[in-house]
């Protein structure tokens, strides 16, 4: 999720479990406690590009590591609010607020190794957009609310309403986001069936804002294939036939074992989760193709650049991030529910 979900849903939680009579130093808190976890993007080696996106969501939203993030919000928030909150208070706080990060982000498509170190899994239940203006904006109204009481309340159970109200939005929108998974899974499996297509691996996600909108990505046959499905409640779901493009095997490069480019391939492999496929543009490129800008395409948000000259080299991870009228246009399309080109 982006930082101020983040920072807001940590906030309150951190009021919410420990009702404090505190509350904008307890918000304050939490807040800042809950964006701890994303500072693992600031961990990146020069040499090693991939380094970057192997750290994204590892150690750092485990949730063996909640007590240490704690224990290191503490020690940076403890000065701040000492005239406020007693050290202990300002670990308990940050306990709460802290512990949102991971399963947060567990909740939306990428993947977050949660049970790390035991297992490098990264869950994802693909049940929330990675931005979500719904989420957002019912967890700053909470916040705004609070926030606006005064920093001591007589008691507690009150001070909390509005942290109860926030947190309990949020898991409603959570629980559509979970009716509406298994209804696009239930059509990405019809569509496949229609193709005659055996599934041997599926990921199906919202697209980015909405739960209306929904990407079905699946390989059968050593080929991807993705499609958009629109979901409606009352008149009929409309789907969109999307690329396909063949699968690449590592085993291609095997030529190179041993060096750095061929270790590198295996590496993003694992990261892509077996969704290799090359960038339809620039063939260099092995991209993942679970995330595009259209829930159509197969032209990946990001890749590694394959330089067979340079097996000795690290790989460089590029994005395609771009979001011009060719991408905007059908995409509001397919989420108002016409064809995705103009007839």
């Amino acid at each position: 999720m982006d930082p101020l979900t983040h920072g807001l849903a940590g906030a309150l939680a951190a009021q919410g479990l420990t009702r404090h009579r505190k509350i904008r130093p307890t918000l304050i808190t939490g807040f800042f406690a809950a964006l701890l976890a994303d500072l693992d993007t600031l961990i990146r080696s020069s040499a090693d590009p991939l380094f970057t996106l192997e750290m994204h969501r590892q150690f750092t939203h485990s949730l063996v590591f909640i007590p240490v993030g704690a224990l290191i919000a503490t020690l940076l928030m403890f000065w701040f609010q000492r005239q406020h909150l007693s050290i202990v208070e300002v670990y308990i706080i940050s306990l709460a607020g802290f512990a949102t990060s991971g399963l947060l982000d567990a909740f939306t498509s990428y993947g977050t190794q949660l049970l790390w170190p035991f297992s490098d899994l990264r869950i994802a239940w693909n049940l929330l957009p990675i931005i979500d203006p719904l989420v957002t904006g019912g967890l700053l109204y909470a916040f705004y609310r609070l926030f606006r009481k005064e920093r001591h309340i007589m008691g507690p159970p009150k001070g909390s309403t509005w942290a109860y109200i926030g947190l309990g939005w949020m898991g409603l929108l959570i629980l559509i986001g979970y009716v509406q998974h298994q209804r696009a899974r239930s059509v990405a499996y019809d569509i496949a069936r229609e193709r005659g297509h055996i599934i041997e691996q599926m990921t199906v996600k919202p697209t980015l804002g909405n739960r209306v909108l929904w990407r079905s990505t699946y390989i059968s046959k050593d080929t991807v294939y993705a499609d958009g499905i629109r979901l409606a409640w009352i008149s009929d779901n409309i789907t969109y036939d999307g690329e396909r493009s063949p699968l690449v095997d590592p085993i291609r490069y095997t030529v190179y074992e041993g060096s750095t480019m061929y270790l590198d391939i295996q590496r993003f492999h694992r990261l892509s989760k077996g969704y290799l496929v090359y960038h339809p543009d620039q063939p260099d490129v092995l991209g993942d193709a679970r995330y595009a800008m259209l829930p159509t395409s197969l032209s990946p948000l990001w890749g590694i650049r394959i330089d067979e000259s340079e097996p000795g080299e690290h790989a460089q991870v590029e994005y395609f991030r771009e979001a011009g009228e060719d991408v905007r246009r059908p995409l509001t399309r397919m989420l108002r529910g016409r064809p995705a080109e103009v007839p």
